[in-house]
């Protein structure tokens, strides 16, 4: 093959390539995934687990969510919760004592209600659950 036919095919793969990111950057830019947003006291069911935020409290140290779950037996019932709030996402840390009822373990037949807490935090706080592959979103609304 001569040197021009090489250049020429290499352009013409170069060009491929560019429509091709193209029209993957048009598909992912008309995707609609986005997150329902849910209201404190609704439900929402993830893979096998339903769950629900029933009400959040801050303190002076940390942001304590009051959660309901049901579905699974044995599974961690603060695995998967996430709270957003300032820019940051952060994790589940201990509850201090009588704050509320510790999350442990769910149970498949019986609802669990617990109280899940975070950091302190500051601005509008969305807490988040995921299981599954599957995330939903309560809007706590609230300010510091």
């Amino acid at each position: 093959m001569s040197t021009r036919k090489l250049i020429l095919a290499a352009l013409l793969c170069g060009l491929l390539i560019v429509v091709a990111g193209g029209i993957k950057l048009f598909q992912t830019v008309r995707d609609g995934n986005e997150v329902p947003l849910l209201a404190i006291g609704e439900s929402a069911t993830l893979g096998d687990m339903k769950v629900r935020v029933d009400g959040i409290r801050i303190t002076s140290d940390r942001t304590l969510v009051d959660v309901a779950l049901i579905g699974v037996d044995e599974a961690s019932a603060l695995a998967g919760w996430r709270l957003l709030a300032g820019g940051k996402i952060t994790r589940p840390i201990s509850l201090p004592v009588e704050s509320g009822t510790e999350c442990t373990i769910t149970k498949s037949d019986v609802e669990s209600t617990c109280t899940v807490a975070f950091p302190v935090s500051q601005g509008t706080r969305t807490v988040a659950y995921i299981r599954a592959g599957i995330q939903r979103q309560w809007a706590t609304n609230t300010q510091p």
